[in-house]
């Protein structure tokens, strides 16, 4: 089963937690071979891949995000899964900072970027959404 967008019961979990707070949200994303547009996309049958297609993801929709006060805090490569399903995989990793929940549902309820959205659900095939309260570390694990 792939997880693309969050389910209704998901997002009225995230909307009930505090909206005026900082918030980090950890992307894990495994993307299709080749993206898959619907039909009445002007990008349908053009032959993306998905890297292609959710680079447009992010190049459409950044402006947004930025404008909204976003920003990537940190972005790797994942290697190897060493805790965790063998068979688990993903492509990209980043976490996206938001000065507040309200930013972030701001975003996916702007009609452009719903419009843009459709790049990253050509593109996806698997993903990870996960939303974090920041804190400053400590000096142990857990602190």
């Amino acid at each position: 089963m792939s997880n693309i967008d969050p389910t209704r019961a998901q997002f009225d979990a995230f909307k009930a937690l505090p909206r005026d707070t900082p918030i980090h949200m950890l992307n894990l994303i495994r993307l299709k071979p080749l993206a898959e547009y619907p039909a009445d996309h002007p990008n349908h049958g053009k032959g993306m891949s998905g890297l292609d297609a959710y680079r447009e993801y992010g190049r459409t929709s950044g402006p947004i995000f930025e404008g909204l006060g976003g920003r990537q805090v940190w972005a790797g490569s994942p290697e190897v899964v060493l805790t965790g399903p063998s068979d688990e995989r993903w492509d990209l990793a980043f976490i996206a900072e938001y000065p507040n929940a309200g930013a972030f549902l701001a975003m996916v309820t702007n009609p452009d970027y719903r419009e843009h959205v459709k790049h990253r659900q050509a593109a996806v095939e698997d993903s990870r959404l996960i939303r974090f309260s920041p804190f400053a570390p400590g000096k142990g694990f857990g602190e």
